[in-house]
C-alpha cells in the first residue's frame, strides 16, 4: 500500500473541497443530502471536466515560442528553434546546468463545472539530455488569477534531472500539494472557472535532441461532500486477464525509492496494466536490478515513477507519464463518477487503477487498512462484486481478490471518512488512472468518451 502509516498528502485538500456543492449556493448541505442530490440530478452526477490537447490542429492552436507541431500517427509538439537558454539548479542534486528551452502555452480552457481541484497529466518521450515542465494558471470565480503553478518537472530517466513536484506554492486562495491544485477553503464558494497549461521543453545546448509531447491535459473537479454514496446497480459480469504482481515481495528492495516495496502500490498496479497492453521492458533496461529479485519490472517501475520531492512513487501524473513511455500506450489521471463508469470501461476491455483509503473493517477480505492505496480493477462477478488485482498481497498468486461491491464503491467514491482515531479525514472521490491504447478501437473510444476522456 502507499505510505499507509502516514497522513495522505490530500487530507487537507480534499477536506477543503468536501463542502463544495453546498458552498456555491451559500448554504450548508449534509453528506446525505449532497449524495441524494447527486443521485437525482444528472447535471450534478459528473462534476468532472477532463480536457486534453492531442491532435495536430490542437497543437497548432497554442502559443508557440520555439516549438513546432508535428503531424503523423501520434501528433505532438517538439523543440523547433529554441526560444533561449536558462540555468536550472536541481534541488535534489545541487547541480546547476544550462539548458535550451522552448515553450508551448495552451489556449484558455473554460471548465464545464467550476472546480475545487485540478490535476494535470501528460504523455511524452524525453530522450537522454531532455526534460519538460508543466505549469498551470487559472482564473478564479472572483475574476482574479492564480500565479503560474509548477505541476511537475519530469523526465523518463533520472540521469539529467531528478523528476520532481514542487512544494511551497500558494497565493492565499489556492495551493499545490504534490500533483494537485486545490482551493484553500471551498466553503467560501471560491472556484477555479478556467485554466491554461504551459509546457516548457528543455534540451542540452547545441544538440538536436527534443522531447516530444503527445498528450497534455488536466482534470478539474468539484466533488460534493459525502461520507457515503448511493448504491449502484450491477450491470456487467466480465473479468479481464491482467498480469498479477505483489508489491509485498519487494519489501526492503531499493529503499531509496520510498522505503522499498511496502509502499509500491502505485507502480506495481501501473506495471500490471502496462503489461496487459503489451508493454515490456528489455533485459538491457532491467540490467540494473539485482538478478535475484523476482518481477524486476516492478522495481524498475518504482524507480522511474519516483518523485524526489514527495519521496514516493505515488505521484499520480508521474505514473501516467511512465505508462506512456511504452510504445502504443496512453495514460491519464481522471476521476470517475460511479462503478457504472468502471463497468463501461471493463466492458470495452479497459482495466483501471483506483485510489482509495479505508479502515481494515471497511473492506471485507482486504485484511489491512490504509490511508492511501492503489489497486487494479479487472472485472465484476455475476453478483456485481469487484474483481481487483490488489498488490498489497503476500504473493503474486494471491493478488486476485473479490471485494463486496457496496463496500468498494463507497471507500473509493467518498470524499470524507473517519480514521482509526475517529478523526474526519479525506477520501479520494473516485480518482483513477486510465491506461489505454494510443489508437483505441471504436468500442474503446466510445467507452472512454462515456467516462469523460477525450
Amino acid at each position: 500500500m502507499s505510505r499507509a502509516q502516514q497522513p495522505s498528502r490530500r487530507t487537507v485538500l480534499t477536506a477543503a473541497a468536501a463542502g463544495a456543492a453546498a458552498a456555491v449556493a451559500g448554504t450548508t448541505t449534509s453528506a446525505a443530502e449532497a449524495a441524494q442530490r447527486t443521485d437525482d440530478d444528472p447535471a450534478q452526477a459528473r462534476p468532472i471536466d477532463y480536457h486534453a490537447w492531442t491532435t495536430y490542429h490542437e497543437w497548432r492552436l497554442g502559443a508557440a515560442q520555439g516549438v513546432r507541431a508535428v503531424a503523423g500517427a501520434r501528433p505532438g509538439v517538439v523543440i523547433g528553434t529554441p526560444a533561449g537558454r536558462t540555468d536550472y539548479t536541481d534541488p535534489h542534486t545541487g547541480t546547476t546546468a544550462t539548458w535550451e528551452y522552448a515553450v508551448w502555452t495552451a489556449p484558455v480552457h473554460v471548465l464545464t463545472a467550476p472546480a475545487t481541484e485540478v490535476v494535470a497529466s501528460w504523455n511524452a518521450h524525453t530522450p537522454a539530455g531532455t526534460w519538460l515542465q508543466v505549469e498551470l494558471q487559472g482564473t478564479y470565480s472572483d475574476g482574479t488569477a492564480t500565479p503560474w503553478y509548477v505541476m511537475g518537472r519530469w523526465a523518463a530517466g533520472d540521469q539529467d534531472i531528478k523528476r520532481t513536484s514542487v512544494d511551497g506554492q500558494g497565493d492565499g486562495k489556492s495551493a499545490i500539494s504534490t500533483d494537485t491544485f486545490a482551493i484553500d477553503d471551498a466553503g467560501t464558494g471560491l472556484r477555479l472557472t478556467s485554466y491554461r497549461l504551459r509546457l516548457t521543453l528543455y534540451r542540452k545546448p547545441g544538440t538536436d535532441l527534443t522531447p516530444t509531447v503527445w498528450r497534455l491535459g488536466a482534470m478539474g473537479s468539484d466533488i460534493p461532500d459525502r461520507f457515503t454514496v448511493p448504491a449502484s446497480v450491477p450491470g456487467l459480469a466480465r473479468e479481464l486477464i491482467v498480469p498479477r504482481y505483489s508489491q509485498e515481495i519487494h519489501k526492503g528492495q531499493y529503499p531509496q525509492y520510498d522505503n522499498g516495496g511496502e509502499a509500491w502500490c502505485s507502480p506495481t498496479s501501473s506495471q500490471m496494466i502496462i503489461e496487459y497492453w503489451g508493454g515490456r521492458l528489455t533485459p538491457e533496461q532491467l540490467a540494473w536490478v539485482d538478478p535475484s529479485y523476482a518481477d524486476p519490472q516492478v522495481d524498475h517501475a518504482a524507480r522511474f515513477t519516483y518523485d524526489y520531492q514527495y519521496e514516493g512513487c505515488g505521484n499520480w501524473p508521474f505514473n501516467a507519464a511512465y505508462a506512456a513511455t511504452f510504445d502504443g500506450i496512453q495514460g491519464v489521471v481522471i476521476r470517475l463518477a460511479s462503478l457504472t463508469d468502471l463497468e463501461t470501461l471493463i466492458g470495452a476491455g479497459i482495466p483501471a487503477m483506483t485510489s482509495q483509503s479505508f479502515l481494515k473493517t471497511e473492506l471485507t477480505g482486504a485484511g489491512y487498512g490504509t490511508s492511501g492505496h492503489l489497486m487494479t480493477v479487472i472485472g465484476f462477478t455475476a453478483d456485481g462484486d469487484v474483481i481487483a488485482n490488489d498488490p498489497a498481497s503476500p504473493s503474486d498468486d494471491a493478488v486476485r481478490r473479490v471485494y463486496p461491491r457496496r463496500e468498494f464503491e463507497n471507500i473509493w467514491l467518498r470524499t470524507k471518512r473517519y480514521n482509526a482515531s475517529g478523526k474526519v479525514v479525506s477520501g479520494t472521490g473516485g480518482v483513477c488512472y486510465l491506461y489505454f491504447p494510443a489508437h483505441p478501437t471504436l468500442h474503446q473510444r466510445k467507452a472512454l468518451a462515456a467516462v469523460g476522456v477525450c
